[in-house]
């Protein structure tokens, strides 16, 4: 599709793509603050696969010291 004939909505997502993977840690704050306001889906969009594993491992490293001081 070219870039006259592409749609605003494609556009936007296109371009949102290609911001994700310049700068994908620095995407970190912006997906915590979309979670506020927004769904989980949109969380996880904005995270992508990496940013999604490192916050479930802390979610795992949190539980595990949690359990070890309050069990």
């Amino acid at each position: 599709m070219s870039a006259n004939k592409e749609t605003p909505e494609r556009r936007r997502e296109r371009l949102r793509q290609e911001e994700l993977r310049k700068n994908p840690s620095g995407n970190m704050k912006d997906a915590s603050s979309k979670a506020n306001s927004s769904g989980l889906v949109d969380l996880v969009n904005s995270l992508g696969w990496k940013g999604m594993g490192i916050l479930i491992v802390v979610i795992i490293v949190g539980y595990i010291i949690a359990s070890l001081f309050f069990g």
